[in-house]
């Protein structure tokens, strides 16, 4: 009989000799179980339709209204999306890609360029195109300006007259027949007026696969870039991808809306959310900055992996603890990136070491590599750190090898006794991966000093490189005989 057979036998033995104790439905359900990992399905290739205009003509409220939920950062005032956002939609059981953009200006200069160029960038990456104008406003230059380039793009293009909330608004869409798009679609972004029927003809025009096609195939990893506003997380994302896809700014809060992308690194595809700079605590903060950390905070939850991000040239500061903390609490594999590491002399190489001991000291599993984004050293660190951190989030140890490898860790290393007894592990399992967590039946409660000692012991054993182990005891007292 071979090791592992020998294992596999043993844990069921020990799973048997539950019987002798007081077990809950819950417990049955949990033992019975066996680990299946959920199937990741593959993407589809799907037709991208793009939202455009000029500042705060309701495209992010449009694209909501489509979503049928408050997915973008919806604020009134100009200027609040910036950067190209990506969301999966659904009309008539047809699927494609919505893709919200900042408003769109022209002879403009610093941040409001860079957005501009962005939603410029968008109709390149579009299948379709509504264009999305103020009806109350009616057009104006900045509209036929816009309009005329979209007439140069060879693009199908549809206008959505917005803000008509009422037929006694509708004498005012007749006026937008002069962007020489075709007629427009009177629609209420706010309330959903129209918006079915704009639909409808988006379907017609969209065509059935994507010119820019969604990766087919298992969804590549998903990795989260956090931290405080303007560590660099978009110009890691602009670097790895080389090109910018984000919007950059010296100025601090610059990305509000998530933004993913799919990067090759090595031949791995990868999928990359650059997600807004966390300033505050969620419940201080206002308006789109709120919104934003909303988004932030799901990003991270939904991601396979944290990619948080600190500025290596600055002291760490109690939003990067918190960031941190935060990841860790939703169980998500943490690489820790030094950035602008071009700042960085050796009086600050020593301190940031110290204040790593001191103030990061629980988070030591987690993978830490240096770069500088602006200058692309040493980004090629990142595809080791990533693989290393998602097998370690993925990693599963079979029931055998774990109840033999905790058979001889109380062997070698007994519980300390606690009120005359000493609490014995009867079983244990792993009723979970991604992130690993791991269930043991005892005869009594388990010190945390014993607890951190397993899972100390369970990371020099199996690695579990730069994910946390979360390990859950149920106590369980020995039937009474009759």
């Amino acid at each position: 009989m071979s090791e592992i057979d020998q294992e596999a036998r043993s844990a069921e033995a020990l799973k048997a000799g539950l019987e002798d104790y007081a077990l809950s439905d819950e417990d049955r359900a949990l033992l019975a179980a066996e680990y299946d990992p959920e199937p990741v399905p593959p993407e589809k290739t799907l037709p991208v339709l793009a939202v455009v205009g000029r500042p705060n003509v309701g495209k992010s409220t449009l694209v909501n209204r489509v979503l049928g939920q408050r997915q973008a950062v919806v604020q009134d005032m100009p200027g609040v999306t910036r950067d190209r956002v990506r969301y999966p939609a659904e009309w008539a059981g047809r699927d494609f890609i919505l893709l919200d953009t900042g408003g769109w200006e022209i002879g403009v200069d610093g941040l409001d360029e860079a957005v501009s160029r962005q939603a410029e960038a968008s109709v390149d990456d579009a299948d379709a195109i509504v264009f999305v104008v103020d009806a109350v406003v009616g057009a104006t230059d900045t509209d036929m300006q816009v309009a005329r380039m979209l007439q140069r793009c060879g693009k199908p293009v549809i206008v959505a007259a917005n803000k008509v909330d009422s037929a006694s608004q509708l004498p005012d869409v007749a006026s937008l027949w002069s962007l020489g798009l075709g007629e427009p679609f009177p629609v209420s972004a706010l309330h959903g007026r129209g918006s079915g029927d704009l639909l409808d003809r988006c379907l017609k025009i969209l065509p059935e696969r994507g010119s820019v096609s969604v990766p087919t195939g298992p969804q590549p990893g998903r990795v989260a870039l956090v931290g405080r506003p303007n560590v660099g997380k978009s110009s890691l994302l602009n670097a790895l991808l080389g090109e910018e896809r984000v919007v950059v700014d010296a100025v601090a809060g610059t990305t509000r809306d998530p933004v993913d992308e799919t990067v090759m690194i090595g031949q791995t595809p990868w999928r990359f959310v650059d997600t807004a700079g966390i300033r505050r605590k969620m419940h201080k903060s206002r308006g789109a900055d709120f919104y934003a950390s909303l988004r932030t905070s799901r990003a991270i939850e939904e991601a396979d992996i944290a990619m948080v991000l600190l500025d290596a040239s600055q002291p760490l500061s109690e939003q990067d603890q918190r960031i941190v903390s935060q990841a860790v609490e939703a169980g998500r594999g943490i690489v820790i990136v030094n950035n602008k590491w071009d700042l960085v002399d050796e009086d600050r190489q020593d301190e940031l070491a110290r204040e790593y001991e001191r103030e990061l000291a629980h988070v030591g599993w987690a993978r830490r590599i240096n770069i500088s984004a602006k200058t692309t050293w040493h980004t090629n660190r990142i595809e080791r750190a990533l693989n290393e951190t998602l097998d370690g989030w993925r990693t599963r140890i079979p029931t055998g090898r774990l109840n033999a490898f905790l058979g001889q860790l109380m062997a070698a290393n007994p519980h300390p006794v606690r009120g005359g007894k000493q609490p014995r592990i009867l079983f244990g399992t792993q009723v979970h991966a991604c992130p690993p967590r791991f269930v043991l039946f005892t005869t009594g409660f388990l010190d945390p000093g014993y607890r951190r000692f397993i899972e100390r012991r369970l990371r020099e054993e199996y690695g579990f490189v730069g994910t946390p182990i979360q390990i859950g005891v149920r106590v369980r007292e020995k039937r009474r005989r009759r």
